[in-house]
């Protein structure tokens, strides 16, 4: 018996400190993250909506099943990550599918992260209260 091989696109993407780590193959147009449904996983609109853009951009919703495992971070940052994750994986799909994300912008990687606590000071940038007398 021989084995029909499956195609799988894989992309990796980055947001803060979240990393998510997407496979895409063609299929249903399904979505699971970190082995949950993707609505159940992405309760907010505005974070499926995020999910799911590269994939409306390009017109491939319904085409191509995504299996995303995304780790660290909090649910906005895993939500950007995975968003990066589908856009690169999209690439190895397509490579004529750039320029449409690069004019959202979605093949760059946010690069902006969580300051440091400075000692002295009760957080990054906030200062102990003066008092003069």
């Amino acid at each position: 018996m021989a084995k029909t091989a499956i195609i799988e696109f894989l992309g990796t993407g980055r947001r803060k400190t979240a990393i998510a780590r997407v496979r895409l193959a063609a299929g249903s147009g399904k979505i699971t993250v970190n082995g949950r449904a993707f609505d159940n996983y992405f309760p907010l609109d505005t974070q499926r909506a995020t999910v799911s853009s590269p994939l409306t951009i390009t017109n491939t919703a319904g085409k191509l099943d995504v299996r995303v495992n995304v780790v660290g971070g909090g649910p906005l940052g895993q939500a950007g990550a995975t968003r990066h994750g589908i856009s690169r994986a999209l690439l190895k799909f397509d490579a004529t599918l750039r320029p449409a994300l690069k004019a959202e912008g979605f093949l760059t990687r946010d690069p902006r992260e969580r300051e440091r606590k400075k000692y002295g000071q009760p957080g990054a940038r906030a200062r102990f209260q003066f008092s003069k007398r």
